[in-house]
């Protein structure tokens, strides 16, 4: 990655026209053909940027970045007046960010504690295939019957249809014509309650701290 703090004003042209008069810079040239150009102010978005592929052009005093879109092309010019400072360093491989409390993490944990989910439900498979993507996890319910879990951080509208999908495929099977469907998150949509409700799919809300048993659940005064 190569670093610029310059003088410099900015020039795009393409889908649309924008000019930044000269000021103080942070210019970002990535090894992947990303040119990204900073102000010191405005949070982490740039003020301008170009995605790769790209093609990089150095001049005397400019840099010039070309993109092809469609079959017009975008062009990002950047005037050096003077360079202030500069750098440049091997990133080496970029590694996976790493989250806790991502899908996977649920997807881990209710493999292991599928009766979290419903009483007598039991782990048949995980990353279940289907022709439009893999369910998260393939159950059998008490009663021998098949259930599909769609697993989320936040369950929005979105993960509602992608669950639907998965259930239209598996149902072509007769063997699995019954199939039903079950939503797991942490966080549940209103919206997404409402849909899935229509369709028959059953929403559940998780605490993955509770199913890594790190704390009990909270305890109500009251149960229905």
């Amino acid at each position: 990655m190569r670093l610029v703090v310059a003088q410099c004003e900015v020039t795009y042209t393409g889908r649309l026209n924008a000019r930044l008069p000269e000021s103080v810079r942070l210019l970002m040239i990535k090894a992947d053909g990303s040119v990204l150009v900073h102000a010191d102010a405005g949070g982490y978005r740039p003020l301008n940027w170009m995605t790769p592929p790209t093609a990089i052009e150095e001049g005397e005093g400019v840099l010039v970045v070309r993109k092809r879109a469609g079959r017009s092309e975008d062009r990002l010019e950047i005037r050096l007046h003077e360079v202030l400072w500069e750098a440049e360093h091997e990133m080496g491989e970029a590694a996976p960010l790493e989250k806790d409390g991502v899908e996977r993490d649920l997807q881990e944990a209710l493999a292991a504690l599928p009766e979290t989910l419903e009483a007598g439900l039991r782990l048949d498979r995980r990353e279940w295939p289907t022709d439009v993507g893999p369910v998260d996890l393939m159950c059998r319910d008490a009663d021998g019957g098949w259930v599909a879990v769609e697993i989320k951080r936040i369950a929005t509208i979105d993960a509602v249809e992608q669950l639907c999908r998965y259930l239209d495929c598996i149902r072509a099977d007769p063997a699995r014509a019954a199939c039903r469907g079950i939503l797991a998150a942490q966080q549940l949509k209103p919206q997404a309650v409402t849909l899935a409700d229509s369709r028959g799919i059953r929403c559940v809300e998780l605490d993955l701290a509770v199913l890594r048993g790190e704390r009990e659940p909270e305890l109500t005064l009251f149960a229905a």
